[in-house]
């Protein structure tokens, strides 16, 4: 049996991924100060974050069409997997939905299974290589499809970001009582829900106390760490995600690690020096 794992854009691909055949990105798209970006593998994050700077209008992100996600689809994979963006903070859940919908009135049946990540970026990466793991067991269809999902269940999301103005302006902070003033340097260290929204753990007045905050959180909530695979995304901040990972190895011993520079629709999110730990 031949499976495919397609990942919406905004989980990053390791390279090994990329090489290995068996993942797609189906790309979101970002619109800033007039510029129109996909994001794909031509995606410059410099670039991206000049435009970033130099614009007054707050960048946008759109999700892949249901017709392209029944393109992706359309593969010859007996078994297809699609990896999507928490539904809380954006449409490429329901579009990967509605694309298989389509996909199966123009085709007949195919074993399609969307996955709603409840997270982001890496997050979505870890449940790719979680199908991957499964699949390579010679689990059936339907053990993939729970193993998985048990898998989101028990996956934890954190982030602490430079400026939350991105989320906050593009409507993803709802609910979230207002956050501390910013003349005060006050770095708020953020998470994900069980159902995929955000909300706020703690706080540390700059940046390096509010990510030994979130370290200190992900520890204090991590179970069995030695079955799992640490995940950090950092944007344009290697030496801050190196500072992260070395906090949290030296506490726990994981079954991996990885770590990744951010692609377009986490780097819009995230904004420059952002870091996201998925464990």
């Amino acid at each position: 049996m031949s499976y495919k794992v397609i990942v919406d854009s905004c989980g990053e691909l390791t390279p090994e991924m990329k090489a290995s055949g068996i993942f797609e990105t189906a790309s979101l798209a970002i619109e800033v100060g007039g510029h129109h970006i996909i994001d794909d593998e031509t995606f410059d994050q410099k670039q991206f974050l000049q435009y970033v700077a130099e614009a007054v209008e707050c960048p946008k992100s759109s999700c892949p069409s249901p017709e392209k996600y029944m393109e992706k689809y359309d593969c010859d994979a007996d078994r297809v997997y699609a990896v999507t963006l928490s539904a809380e903070l954006s449409g490429s859940y329901n579009s990967a939905v509605l694309g298989m919908n389509l996909y199966h009135e123009e085709h007949g049946e195919k074993n399609i299974h969307v996955f709603n990540s409840c997270s982001a970026s890496i997050g979505e990466t870890l449940i790719a290589l979680k199908i991957r793991e499964c699949e390579e067991q010679g689990m059936t269809y339907e053990q993939v499809i729970e193993t998985v999902e048990a898998y989101i269940e028990s996956q934890h999301t954190y982030f602490v970001l430079e400026t939350l103005d991105t989320l906050r302006k593009n409507g993803r902070l709802t609910g979230i009582r207002a956050l501390v003033a910013t003349a005060l340097n006050i770095k708020p260290v953020m998470g994900a829900t069980p159902e995929g929204t955000i909300y706020q753990i703690g706080q540390g007045r700059g940046m390096k106390k509010a990510l030994g905050k979130m370290a200190e959180s992900v520890l204090a909530e991590m179970s069995d760490p030695q079955n799992k695979i640490l995940a950090i995304s950092h944007c344009n901040c290697p030496e801050r995600a190196e500072a992260v990972k070395e906090q949290l190895v030296k506490h726990a011993t994981f079954k991996d690690v990885i770590v990744v520079d951010m692609a377009g629709i986490s780097s819009m999110y995230a904004n420059d020096g952002g870091i996201i730990v998925v464990v």
